[in-house]
């Protein structure tokens, strides 16, 4: 009996290898059509001479950790804990997964907007809960209206995506405020906010959960190395969330991937 009967193989997988096959331009997956910074390639060949090549923490590696508190202080002004409050991860699916499968419970409501990351629904499911998917409006924008009517005492987690993929919209104040309103309002409700794309806007300035005080304390903020450094094969990420919170979230880790490569 299958646990996701009505999941194939990704669209990504699909489109890729079809572009491949056709010639065309491969629009299915977040990755550039430009080389690697150099300064990486060489960074990672001193690396591999040198001995690093065993077990890292299973939180991962300290001088990593301390470099991204101190980076998310000086892109968002925000302390963090490196060690309490951020954990590496192997890409930021596994982050997703992981946060998912640690967080919600069988028969949570969790919502999702659509459209969306196709990874969000499977994990749910696996996890027991009960997706509900709630359309965008026409420009992409949240419908608040349509999400509060979706929430109830029963909705465990709410997931967003800013900037957002595929659209590349992203949020204004007010929306950050109507779902503050809205987490203010349903005390048990969880926010995964998926921020991958967080350093991958032009017009409009993104603004993160990062900098949300009112909500930081039920939020688990996900980014990616891959979007940032244009690195998406190497498969690493991280999350930022809340010492209780992400206490539960290294325990499947733990057991997921143990510690990133």
């Amino acid at each position: 009996m299958s646990k996701l009967p009505n999941v194939g193989t990704t669209i990504f997988t699909v489109m890729s290898k079809l572009a491949n096959e056709m010639g065309a331009i491969n629009l299915s997956q977040g990755f550039p059509n430009f080389p690697v910074d150099e300064r990486l390639v060489e960074i990672l060949k001193t690396v591999a001479d040198e001995n690093y090549h065993q077990y890292m923490p299973m939180g991962g590696a300290p001088e990593l950790l301390q470099a991204i508190s101190s980076s998310i202080k000086n892109s968002y002004n925000r302390d963090t804990h490196p060690y309490n409050e951020v954990l590496v991860t192997a890409g930021a699916t596994q982050g997703i997964f992981t946060t998912i499968l640690a967080l919600v419970d069988k028969g949570d409501e969790v919502i999702i907007l659509d459209p969306s990351y196709d990874c969000y629904e499977p994990a749910i499911i696996l996890a027991g809960g009960i997706p509900k998917r709630i359309p965008l409006a026409a420009d992409y924008t949240p419908n608040w209206q349509l999400i509060a009517e979706s929430t109830n005492n029963k909705t465990a987690m709410i997931i967003t995506n800013n900037p957002h993929n595929p659209s590349g919209r992203v949020w204004k104040e007010s929306d950050m405020l109507a779902l503050e309103r809205l987490m203010a309002k349903y005390p048990q409700l969880l926010l995964l906010s998926d921020e991958v794309y967080e350093y991958i806007s032009f017009e409009n300035k993104h603004i993160s959960i990062n900098t949300r005080k009112d909500i930081i304390d039920r939020s688990i903020i996900v980014s990616s190395f891959g979007k940032t450094f244009h690195i998406t094969g190497w498969k690493m990420g991280y999350l930022v969330a809340p010492e209780n919170i992400l206490k539960e979230i290294k325990k499947v880790h733990q057991f997921n991937v143990f510690s990133v490569n």
